[in-house]
């Protein structure tokens, strides 16, 4: 493996990189820095998140600027606020030693005449995210018409977020004849359509293979019925006591949801999601950084731009809807040369959903079973015994001693182990011990007992724009259910299935009594087998996805659920106390 220094690497970057404590280059690090310093070239570079991407296009941007012009030569784009911050800061680091580096951040959030500012002062490399950056350039606040350099950093995640205009727009005011560095893990259609478009013969790098997961990541699902999603998430949490992870949900409304059960339930929990306010997430990350929070509940969005190398943990409490999501999920975990593990909750209708993913990851899943309450009395038992054993002793509790000798006099060593342990065991013994078996089983294509479920036909299908789950969304949010309320959603071309519990049948066939979505009759029939009671097809379109306003009875339905708010459930508590990773406490 070469050295930073055989890379080409100038004195004092190579300095830099000795005061970070660096010590040999990363495989795209390896691979990228000796061509963008040896030529001027466009360059396409697929790895994974936590490669070191950013020193791969950082060290030979620095390298290239006249650090004594005040003209921008290199600008970066970046998919979040965090990221933005972080790229600008990991460059700071990496110039300290080149007198008068000046990288500025651009991102929304913050005061756009103070950036604006900043960049008047003479800046050789704006870090910006898209929306920031294309308004400062609308402004005339920008000029990047003499940029040498333009890096499209995690450029799969910036297309997924909806930035391909703003990319395009930013980029028409930028030279023809600059250097184009695009870093991406995935490469979807895209991103191959950026490189086509503002790229000149690229060169292309892959570390591992295309859209492929890290090694570094196991990758294991547990297969339960839909309605125990919730309880299966809390016992992956106690059977893993010090776990430190980020769990994806696919709504910002389930995100909040779940977070509010483990904060309810005894967990130390976090909603990230794009309600929150700026401010509101700083405050967040900040405390997941610092291990106040163990468990990050985040939708896809919120959570690109995470860059926290120890997380032990993900958990996919729900799959998301484009399945080559499921790599940047995955690659939360296991970064810098760590191992991590990534968890998937199924129900059976979502089984056929793993098998896609192994194609797209090239990883095999492991079956794994959800742990018995038994099990995870066990684990908790024995974390706390190493725990006991691993702690320090603070010699400031001897003066207290001889008094707490007094009072446990006349026990033995055999009966203060089991009552100090007890405290600990005692808790998740009485939660448990009458606790069912949340696993299921794959031959059952039903969720929870089908005599007491009921099989609807609905007229709106593919055709009309909606798949799997986006009726299911659309479903849930206008019958005002849960997540789980609704299930064994099948789509066709024309019409669709769905599954509801018994309890539900009243609310479903009063919701779809004359309900109207874009003008257009829906109708809900009882179904037996998979087949509807009489009627025929409806065709036409209907707007598909909830994007449609509905009406019943006068009133209005915005299928992005903003007029439906989840019902309140009351969950059975969990122990109290120091359960997870000694940080939980009872919630009266």
């Amino acid at each position: 493996m070469a050295t930073f220094k055989e890379l080409g690497l100038e004195d004092n970057l190579l300095q830099a990189i000795t005061d970070m404590g660096f010590e040999t280059p990363s495989d795209v690090q390896e691979k990228t820095i000796p061509i963008l310093l040896e030529r001027e070239t466009d360059i396409v570079s697929l790895a994974q998140t936590g490669t070191g991407k950013t020193a791969a296009f950082g060290f030979p941007m620095l390298q290239k600027i006249q650090i004594e012009s005040r003209t921008t030569q290199g600008l970066i784009l970046s998919p979040t606020r965090e990221l933005c911050l972080q790229i600008t800061k990991e460059l700071e680091s990496y110039g300290k030693h080149k007198k008068g580096l000046n990288v500025v951040a651009i991102y929304g959030g913050a005061s756009i005449t103070d950036q604006a500012r900043q960049i008047k002062k003479g800046a050789q490399i704006i870090v910006a995210t898209p929306g920031r950056m294309k308004d400062m350039i609308g402004r005339g606040m920008i000029d990047i018409s003499k940029i040498e350099y333009c890096v499209l950093d995690e450029a799969d995640e910036m297309l997924n977020m909806g930035f391909y205009e703003d990319i395009t727009e930013i980029l028409s005011h930028s030279p023809k004849d600059k250097s184009t560095w695009l870093f991406s893990a995935t490469m979807p259609k895209d991103v191959a359509k950026i490189a086509k478009k503002f790229m000149h013969s690229p060169v292309e790098i892959t570390v591992g293979s295309r859209n492929v997961g890290t090694e570094n990541v196991s990758h294991e699902y547990y297969l339960v019925n839909a309605r125990d999603r919730y309880l299966a998430l809390k016992r992956l949490a106690d059977a893993n006591p010090d776990i430190f992870s980020v769990v994806f949900c696919r709504t910002k409304r389930d995100t909040q949801k779940v977070a509010e059960k483990l904060i309810e339930d005894g967990y130390n929990a976090a909603a990230i999601h794009g309600d929150l306010s700026q401010n509101q997430r700083d405050l967040v990350m900040k405390s997941f950084r610092t291990r106040q929070i163990q468990m990050l509940v985040a939708t896809d969005v919120a959570a690109r731009g995470i860059d926290v190398d120890d997380i032990t943990h993900v958990i996919n409490y729900q799959l998301p809807d484009e399945i080559e999501t499921y790599t940047h999920r995955s690659g939360r975990t296991g970064r810098a040369g760590k191992s991590g593990v990534s968890m998937v909750i199924v129900s059976k209708s979502e089984l056929r959903k793993i098998k896609s993913i192994e194609k797209i990851i090239q990883r095999s899943f492991t079956k794994k079973e959800v742990p018995s309450g038994m099990e995870i009395c066990e684990t908790q038992l024995f974390h706390l015994a190493n725990s006991i054993k691993n702690t320090e002793v603070n010699h400031e509790i001897d003066p207290y001693l001889p008094n707490i000798n007094e009072v446990l006099e006349g026990f033995s060593k055999e009966e203060l182990i089991k009552k100090v342990f007890s405290v600990e065991f005692t808790r998740f013994y009485n939660y448990y011990k009458n606790e069912k078996d949340l696993n299921s089983a794959v031959g059952d294509t039903s969720v929870g007992n089908s005599e007491d479920s009921v099989r609807y036909f609905i007229n709106i299908g593919g055709r009309d724009d909606f798949n799997w789950m986006s009726l299911k969304d659309f479903l849930k949010d206008l019958l005002n259910l849960g997540q789980d309320d609704v299930f064994r959603v099948d789509v066709k071309d024309s019409f669709s299935f769905f599954n509801t519990d018994k309890k539900h049948q009243d609310l479903v066939m009063n919701i779809f009594n004359d309900f109207k979505l874009d003008g257009r009759n829906i109708s809900v029939e009882i179904s037996k087998d998979g087949r509807k009671k009489g009627g025929g097809r409806s065709g036409g379109r209907s707007g598909g996805k909830g994007r449609g306003k509905g009406n019943r009875g006068g009133k209005s339905f915005d299928g992005g659920g903003s007029k439906f708010k989840g019902k309140s459930r009351r969950r059975s508590e969990r122990p109290s106390g120091k359960g997870t990773g000694g940080k939980r406490r009872r919630r009266n």
